[in-house]
């Protein structure tokens, strides 16, 4: 390739110099299965731009938008409303081209609109601190779990069944590279007495999920006391932050951290990303809080003004003495969160979510009225489990062939699960359904069964 300056010479002198015996040495740790070992077959090896074009945009063709048909997806990830003045603010040049707040004298914008987000996160979580947003809500779990082995200095960590299983994933990576031990708890709709039979003296904490990836709402308040009893701490996860506008924040029933995922709020689904991760826990673990932290202070003309208080990030101390390596936080999808909960407001989040849980109990009766299918998600904010006479992968690949976006199979999320979780089908519905929607799905479903 001629914009590669490097001979082979030069490749072979580099690599001797740091001891790898090819360029395959640095990926190692990344799983034989998820490498490729040729180029992809559907791609073709050399075309003009303009050709180019048109073959990825006939590939992309072939995705069905979730707006276009009725839509059941959940799992981590939720289609809301976004108004559209949420995304003309947003692209505002001095907020679309700003970059990390480094110099607080001329980031005063910046700065004051994270402040605003960790205010609206920490009051709706009930936490008393909140940071200024991490990359997603798996990466918080992770962290959290880090966060908590520092504080007890304990390495034995609980991660409750009904914890998102790609969640679980990105705290196991994190752990078994620093030394913690993961105890993973098997799937459970609702598994708080083995969560606390679990519960030692050896414990750094337990992770447990409200709403759960079944969509089980519980209280988690009886975990919280058996833990801090055994002086563990609580890391209460959540994948669904809408649900906060109508059932108690995690804080509340006595979670030590709580972190999720807030794209429900501001940022549509994006075929996954970029997302923005909500990490908020009580003021006498800050200092141990990974990413950074804005704060109010006021100049020397008493003016108020804002400053970046805490960065306990690599890049900014020294980095055996960093909490974290994550190197920024999700500032863009942060304000758009921000945006969109100041236009709704209190009263206007509780609309929205009592909308969802409504749709979603219409969705749960429907979907029970079917011969062969059971809801076995009890109690629910917008999304339930049910368990089909079928699998759940070839069900809703045989909805799709039938314009439904009908859910997302668990075995989807956990490759690895039972037999009897195959046939478990996540269902999510939001404000954004319709009784049509709902009507669609059930008949769908009855001719796939």
């Amino acid at each position: 390739m001629r914009y590669l300056p490097l001979s082979d010479e030069n490749r072979q002198s580099m690599l001797g110099t740091i001891g790898a015996k090819s360029v395959d040495d640095f990926f190692t740790d990344i799983p034989i299965f998820a490498r490729l070992n040729a180029p992809i077959a559907e791609l073709p090896g050399h075309k003009t731009e303009l050709e180019v074009s048109r073959h990825l945009s006939a590939m992309a063709a072939k995705n069905v938008a979730a707006g276009t048909v009725p839509f059941f997806c959940g799992a981590g990830a939720y289609r809301h409303h976004v108004p559209a003045s949420v995304d003309h603010i947003i692209q505002r040049s001095e907020f679309l081209t700003t970059y990390t707040p480094y110099q607080p004298e001329i980031a005063q914008g910046t700065l004051q609109t994270l402040f605003e987000f960790q205010t609206q996160v920490a009051r709706l979580l009930d936490c008393e601190v909140a940071n200024a947003s991490m990359y997603d809500g798996s990466t918080a779990c992770a962290e959290a779990v880090v966060m908590a082995a520092r504080v007890t200095k304990r390495n034995k960590i609980i991660i409750s069944g009904g914890v998102h299983p790609h969640y679980a994933a990105a705290a196991q990576v994190l752990a078994q590279n620093i030394g913690l031990e993961i105890v993973m708890l098997d799937a459970a709709i609702d598994d708080e007495k083995a969560v606390i039979a679990h519960l030692a003296s050896d414990i750094a904490c337990v992770v447990i999920s409200c709403p759960n990836v079944f969509g089980t709402i519980s209280d988690l308040s009886d975990i919280s006391r058996a833990a801090q009893a055994q002086g563990a701490l609580v890391v209460g996860v959540f994948t669904e932050v809408t649900a906060f506008g109508l059932i108690q924040p995690l804080g509340a029933m006595g979670c030590d951290i709580v972190v999720g995922e807030g794209q429900s709020i501001g940022n549509a689904l994006n075929f996954g990303g970029p997302y923005v991760g909500l990490f908020a826990t009580r003021e006498k673990y800050m200092r141990q809080m990974p990413g950074r932290l804005a704060g109010e202070t006021v100049d020397l003309d008493g003016n108020r003004g804002f400053v970046l208080t805490l960065s306990t990030r690599e890049q900014h101390i020294r980095r055996e003495k960093a909490t974290s390596n994550i190197c920024t936080n999700s500032g863009l999808c942060a304000l758009a969160f921000t945006v969109h909960l100041s236009l709704l407001g209190q009263k206007g989040l509780g609309q929205v979510a009592a909308k969802c849980h409504e749709m979603a109990v219409e969705v749960a009766q429907a979907l029970e009225s079917i011969d062969g299918v059971t809801v076995l998600t009890e109690a629910f904010f917008n999304e339930i489990a049910v368990s089909l006479p079928k699998p759940a992968a070839q069900a809703v690949d045989e909805l799709a062939a039938k314009g439904v976006l009908g859910g997302v199979p668990y075995s989807r999320l956990d490759p690895n699960c039972s037999a009897q979780m195959q046939n478990v089908l996540l269902v999510a519905a939001t404000e954004t359904n319709t009784k049509a929607d709902i009507e669609a799905l059930a008949t769908a479903l009855k001719e796939v069964l």
